[in-house]
């Protein structure tokens, strides 16, 4: 079997590999590459979900790319609307033209006498096998298994007579005209879900164990609009990114440090939104602080007006059972349905599991130090493009396609072959990879690398302080170990 090579691997065509495919074009014009896309289209995330109503939780100032001005009116897009974004994006740079669709990456290998990944990937319905070698791999796969998402084991599930989906398998035939819906989470999907549904659902109710902090934010920038119409495009864009940027990092440090103020001034919009009847310190008072967990946007307080509307209602409560007609619950209560959603979360992953070795050796990621937030400690010429939890995804990935294409060019310059993060402190003591109560998080962070107690192994969440981390500071800093084959 031949193996092609390319200089540079990126392993995904979602908004992250078609980001890093643009900086590699931009930056690295001698390296060659390819994407390799396990699925038949670009996209990723915004390909996969089609549940009603799908759209962002952030806004397209910062979820978009930093090198492409989002152009639409709206700051908070539906799913299609991003999609396109991403899908143009690709087109107009021709970097479709290096996408190989159908490649389900399963293993890598490297080789140190060869200084090169060996990549075997599976290709299409068939599972044809096929090898492709690089020098350089740039995982781009997100952060979630694309098989199915997370559903927990429900007692008496079989009985129920009506449709359970999770929302990662929305599918065209779900038909919930007039029929009596029960959303089960209470997170991101949940709340997108349940204003849309209720346009035509005869009730929708969200069923939640514990509540989550729910705060309306206008769907439309009235400001970046202005400021799109009386300057440039791009830098109306950037002004507005950087706003948006800066109020993000004002907000979280305020619920970390005066959590209490925060609290009050989330939960007084949602008293203002349902009005003063309504239980608010039982639907809507988490057990947990603002910005322990994410919070959840609500356009123009839709999820709101669906309450307000009595189309929607909020449960909170356990799950005792599915019976044949609904769920009942612990109170005694019973839910009478005819189609549930299970928006219970994602089931994350490192790398897409991938399967990693290097010099034959298997690689536990778990047991590795995550350097700059982006490569991993005794693996050499690896990196992955991995978002802000608390802030928006492509903030980040940005940043890190720049800091790769900063490594690229530095290697090529010098002739080093191969470059490996080496911790050789240790005094560096080895944390949780993120700080984070979300349950979908703690289920699956015994899986992921661990960052240090310092940097640079320390996730600081910060992107003022990772740009000049990853765009100014030093590539040679005495952590990462350059070497020469022969």
């Amino acid at each position: 079997m031949t193996t092609q090579h390319f200089d540079v691997l990126i392993v995904g065509a979602g908004l992250s590999g078609i980001g890093a495919a643009h900086h590699l074009q931009t930056r690295c014009p001698k390296h060659s590459y390819a994407i390799l896309e396990g699925r038949a289209s670009i996209g990723g995330t915004w390909d996969l979900f089609r549940y009603p109503g799908v759209r962002s939780d952030s806004d397209m100032y910062t979820l978009g790319y930093s090198f492409r001005p989002w152009e639409q009116p709206r700051a908070i897009a539906d799913g299609p609307s991003i999609l396109k974004y991403v899908q143009d994006a690709a087109y107009e740079g021709g970097i479709d033209r290096h996408i190989r669709f159908g490649h389900q990456v399963r293993s890598a290998s490297w080789s140190t006498s060869d200084a090169r990944w060996t990549i075997e990937a599976e290709i299409g319905e068939a599972k044809a096998p096929v090898k492709i070698s690089c020098n350089f791999l740039f995982m781009c796969s997100g952060y979630y298994s694309y098989e199915a998402g997370y559903t927990p084991d429900f007692s008496g599930i079989e009985n129920f007579s009506g449709r359970v989906v999770h929302p990662q398998k929305w599918t065209d035939d779900i038909d919930y005209a007039g029929k009596r819906v029960v959303v089960i989470g209470s997170g991101a999907t949940a709340v997108t879900l349940l204003p849309e549904l209720a346009k035509i659902a005869a009730h929708v109710t969200l069923l939640q164990r514990s509540p989550t902090y729910v705060v309306a934010r206008p769907s439309v920038d009235g400001m970046a609009n202005w400021l799109g119409r009386n300057i440039s495009l791009k830098l109306a864009y950037t002004v507005t990114r950087w706003k948006r940027v800066l109020l993000g990092i004002y907000f979280f440090r305020l619920s970390r440090q005066k959590p209490e103020k925060v609290k009050r001034l989330l939960l007084g919009g949602v008293r203002m939104a349902l009005g003063p009847d309504y239980d608010v310190k039982k639907h809507f008072t988490p057990h947990y602080n603002p910005w322990e967990q994410r919070l959840c946007l609500v356009p123009d307080g839709d999820f709101f007006h669906a309450i307000n509307s009595g189309k929607a209602s909020v449960v909170t409560d356990h799950i005792e059972a599915f019976t044949e007609t609904g769920i009942a619950l612990k109170s005694g209560e019973h839910l009478d349905a005819d189609l549930v959603i299970t928006a219970t979360g994602l089931n994350l992953q490192v790398l897409g599991g991938l399967k990693l070795t290097v010099d034959g050796q298997a690689v536990d990621l778990a047991k590795t130090l995550n350097y700059k937030s982006l490569m991993f400690s005794g693996v050499p010429n690896l990196a992955s493009s991995f978002g802000y939890t608390n802030a928006s995804w492509t903030l980040k990935c940005d940043l890190t396609c720049e800091y790769v294409c900063r490594l690229l060019n530095y290697m090529k310059k010098r002739g080093i072959t191969h470059c490996t993060p080496r911790n050789i402190d240790a005094s560096i003591t080895p944390e949780p990879w993120v700080d984070f109560s979300s349950s979908y998080f703690q289920r699956s962070m015994h899986l992921f690398p661990k960052q240090g107690s310092r940097a640079p192994w320390r996730l600081y969440q910060n992107y003022p302080r990772d740009i000049m981390l990853l765009r100014y500071g030093k590539v040679n800093d005495g952590v990462l170990e350059f070497s020469r084959l022969g």
